[in-house]
């Protein structure tokens, strides 16, 4: 059975990372959900995870991305909102 208090991820290299008790370092999470929506955390263990949506309207991130402590305290998301 899966704990559903935990948010653990895999990220796309394969690695998992708990971002349960991770920072929220920056993020852009707006609905409706689109390649604006980010989220870049700092986990107890000192791991960096951003997380990014491929497109997707209903969900607000659909994969994570390792990244090194420089990237992810200077990180500039790339994509911003645009409203139908």
């Amino acid at each position: 059975m899966t704990d559903k208090n935990k948010f653990i991820v895999t990220t796309t290299s394969g690695e998992t990372a708990d971002l349960t008790n991770a920072t929220t370092l920056k993020s852009n999470n707006l609905y409706p959900f689109g390649r604006h929506n980010y989220s870049v955390y700092e986990t107890p263990e000192g791991l960096f995870v951003r997380g990014l949506n491929s497109g997707e309207r209903e969900t607000m991130l659909t994969h994570f991305e390792m990244l090194d402590e420089a990237t992810a305290r200077n990180y500039k998301h790339e994509y911003t909102r645009e409203d139908d």
